[in-house]
């Protein structure tokens, strides 16, 4: 049935295509006027602009692909053309090592998604994108079952989710332009392929919870890894890591809308952010060590969390309901309102503090809540938005990233450096995200290209 190309149109326009043709495009052009400036010189500049015009055509043609083999095909060769720019030299051993490992990734993620796109078009009897996610919920097979397990892998192997996350550790060795578009357009393939397939996702709570999970598991990892990284490129695949991770959060509780505007955010930020990093060694860091925030600092964390959370829900739509996953939402603007309290706090005397910290997070609560309106405005007629019933596994799963929080910004903290666990744990977590041996050049004068 995946073969059958008589009467199925290869592509389809939707919003979902829209929206995410009009990131790629913009990311694409950015890095392709980066690049020309970064590349000067370099021998293979031609191949490396020529490579990434085609890697954003391939994307778009994924983006509006509604045949399941015109999909696949564009997925491959979107993740083949990744691995010859991140490999740029390819007489660098550390460089072709990376490209390598990130080749051996995308081989597993792209054979599961061959193997899922065959059970869900035999469950369907359809290889058409749209009649598969038009079908009804009570016809849905076992085999769509399987064929919907079988794609969330393929999703996770593409976000470097956990633990399938290595491939993205080890890719520091990529020009930034490629690093940019790494981290700003194709790890986010990943939230696209469970949206583009979110209606039949949204009548299987038990694959829903296991995303739920693995997104917990990859959002706690990365974002802890990120506070231990010696080096800024390190420290931003690790943020990656984390990011991807709360966006495969929002798709296992059923909110897909702003899964899909994380992803925006997510991979505009990435951009400006790694083809910012020159700039980075001309900026003054600050010697102090944090030992935890005081009180006063904790009780305005609180407050402005508040601040946020209300002004999220309030201009998302969300609301406060408490019987449904959207009510965890509201408690993550709370912590991202709460965390913007505290960094504040750090730079800001208190008088500074009590005037600022409640308007941006204000600020930045609403502006949030518009994102994740606009998107689910837009996404509305594709029926991608179903937050879930509340249950243990959602509740716990939430608990357990406050208490995380609390641990990280109390004195106490401080206190729990000195211990051995703390230790172990401090030295297991910088092991388990270093990149892969055979991709590292411990010597500057191994590079000699």
């Amino acid at each position: 049935m995946l073969f059958s190309f008589i009467g199925v149109p290869w592509f389809h326009t939707d919003q979902l295509s829209w929206i995410m043709a009009t990131l790629i495009v913009f990311v694409v052009a950015n890095i392709l006027a980066f690049s020309r400036r970064y590349l000067a010189g370099d021998r293979f500049r031609g191949r490396h602009l020529r490579d990434v015009t085609i890697l954003g055509v391939t994307i778009l043609i994924m983006a509006f692909a509604n045949h399941l083999l015109l999909f696949l095909a564009a997925w491959g060769a979107s993740n083949f053309i990744l691995v010859r720019l991140m490999i740029h030299k390819p007489q660098w051993p550390a460089a072709r090592s990376a490209g390598t490992l990130a080749l051996k990734t995308f081989g597993l993620g792209l054979f599961f998604l061959a193997l899922g796109f065959w059970f869900v078009a035999q469950g369907a009897a359809s290889p058409s994108i749209q009649q598969i996610n038009s079908a009804p919920s009570e016809t849905t097979s076992p085999q769509t079952t399987v064929g919907l397990l079988l794609i969330a892998l393929a999703a996770m192997t593409q976000s470097a989710a956990w633990p399938f996350h290595r491939w993205l550790m080890s890719s520091l060795n990529s020009p930034t332009p490629v690093s940019a578009l790494m981290h700003a357009g194709l790890v986010n393939g990943g939230g696209f392929l469970l949206t583009r397939f979110a209606p039949l996702y949204l009548h299987q709570p038990f694959l829903l919870h296991g995303i739920f999970i693995v997104g917990l598991i990859t959002a706690v990892v990365g974002t802890s890894w990120k506070l231990i990284q010696p080096d800024i490129k390190r420290m931003l695949a690790c943020s990656t890591m984390g990011q991807m991770g709360f966006m495969i959060m929002q798709c296992g509780m059923g909110l897909f809308a702003p899964a899909v505007s994380h992803l925006c955010w997510h991979g505009l930020f990435k951009a400006y952010l790694f083809l910012n990093v020159g700039s980075v060694v001309h900026e003054h860091r600050s010697n102090a060590h944090h030992h935890g925030s005081s009180t006063k600092a904790l009780m305005l964390a609180g407050f402005a969390g508040f601040v946020g959370a209300g002004a999220f829900a309030s201009v998302s739509g969300l609301g406060v309901n408490f019987e449904d996953t959207s009510c965890l939402m509201i408690v993550l603007a709370f912590i991202a309102g709460a965390q913007l309290s505290v960094g504040v706090s750090r730079l800001q005397p208190l008088a500074w503090q009590l005037a600022s910290t409640p308007l941006l997070a204000a600020l930045a609560g609403s502006l949030y809540g518009f994102s994740v309106r606009l998107i689910d405005t837009i996404l509305a007629p594709l029926h991608v938005m179903k937050p879930q019933p509340i249950d243990g596994i959602y509740g716990l799963g939430v608990i357990f990233i406050c208490l995380l929080w609390m641990l990280f910004n109390a004195k106490s903290a401080a206190r729990l450096r000195s211990t051995e666990a703390w230790k172990t744990l401090y030295v297991s977590s910088l092991n388990g995200s270093q990149p892969h041996p055979a991709t590292v050049t411990a010597n500057r004068t191994s590079y000699r290209f």
